[in-house]
């Protein structure tokens, strides 16, 4: 029986006396302070609109608030790209490994290691940033063993998103732009190969446009005809009441002139194999041409513009509700209530190994 006892003296040391007394220790005498740096911000941008009640304030102020970009800066603050970019001076390594820090607490301390991966892992883990999809307001918290240190890692961080959210604009904006850009470019060279084309054409054939000067060849013609039918009609008189006047081989002489004047008119028109019906047809090819390429410049000047008032619509940015703040209290480590959980729970692995213990001997007798 005193063997029993001295087992569960053994025993309630291992699980309570021991636990406690590293607890109390540790969290009374080695534990350092952690102050918790916090900041509030939402992304906002015109292209979408928000539903939530914070939204609807924001809103009516003209603020719309994006949640895709928010889980964007979300991921970054997490990401081992945002520990690069903001201790690039090693101020955060520095801020981290504080010899006035707890062995076990700081980095490069007993429990952590050296490398980058390490340094990520325990960097992870003073850094806590949460969107909440009601409000659309983002929160980020930083702790660290002071509070110019959280507060300078929070506001790094909070920095390097807003330069995220720049970049990712930025990008967006040229990449739209570039593409209708391209559109000009190209129907650019399209108008100007139609119209050196088309001047080309009209230098070749000497003529400006073709329908025009049909048509005055067509008015030639037509006074052409109104003579010659005069000068018929004259002959016709001549040789019916005067069939002896000399004036008669002259009229018929203008006959056969004018008629063969009309003929030469009207196969330049219409007929020869240079006339002008023909030219007409190229032509008009060449103005289709030429008019389609200039819609199209006009079209894609016009897109590009829209292009860019739609770049510019749809950029988005940090909007700060909270700085980050200047922490005047640690808040962590709970040293009491840690002490107190350390007893408990060892008061309750005490309990059941000692139930354990009993019913196996029990059991044995």
């Amino acid at each position: 029986m005193l063997k029993r006892f001295q087992f569960l003296d053994t025993l309630f040391v291992i699980t309570v006396v021991l636990p406690t007394l590293i607890a109390v220790l540790y969290f009374g005498l080695l534990a350092s302070d952690i102050y918790v740096s916090e900041a509030r911000f939402v992304v906002r941008s015109p292209e979408k609109q928000a539903s939530s009640a914070l939204g609807v304030v924001l809103g009516a102020s003209g603020i719309v608030t994006s949640g895709d970009k928010s889980y964007t800066v979300v991921e970054y603050v997490r990401s081992r790209d945002a520990l690069v970019d903001a201790n690039r001076d090693n101020a955060i390594l520095k801020a981290y490994a504080r010899d006035d820090a707890s062995v076990f607490d700081r980095f490069g301390g007993l429990l952590h290691g050296k490398t980058f991966e390490h340094f990520y892992e325990f960097f992870s883990g003073k850094v806590a940033i949460e969107f909440d999809t009601g409000t659309q307001v983002t929160r980020l918290s930083v702790s660290a063993f002071t509070p110019r240190d959280a507060q300078m890692i929070n506001q790094r961080l909070l920095g390097h998103a807003e330069q995220l959210v720049n970049r990712l604009n930025d990008r967006a904006q040229k990449d739209t732009i570039r593409l209708a850009q391209t559109e000009v470019d190209t129907a650019k060279v399209r108008a100007q190969a139609a119209a050196v084309a088309l001047a080309q054409y009209r230098n070749a054939r000497r003529i400006l446009d073709p329908e025009k000067e049909a048509a005055v060849r067509l008015q030639m013609v037509s006074k052409l005809q109104d003579e010659l039918i005069s000068a018929r009609t004259e002959l016709a008189q001549m040789q019916r009441y005067t069939p002896d006047n000399p004036q008669i081989p002259g009229l018929q002489t203008r006959i056969a002139a004018l008629g063969k004047e009309i003929a030469d008119q009207t196969g330049k028109i219409a007929g020869a194999p240079d006339s002008l019906s023909g030219d007409a047809v190229r032509y008009q090819a060449l103005r289709i041409d030429a008019e389609v390429a200039e819609r199209q410049l006009t079209a894609a000047l016009a897109s590009l513009q829209d292009a860019d008032v739609e770049a510019r619509r749809k950029q988005a940015y940090i909007e700060r509700i909270a700085e980050p703040n200047l922490p005047d209290y640690p808040l962590q480590p709970h040293r009491w209530r840690s002490i107190l959980a350390t007893v408990i729970l060892g008061l309750l692995v005490w309990g059941v190994l000692r139930t354990l213990i009993a019913g196996v001997r029990e059991h044995h007798e």
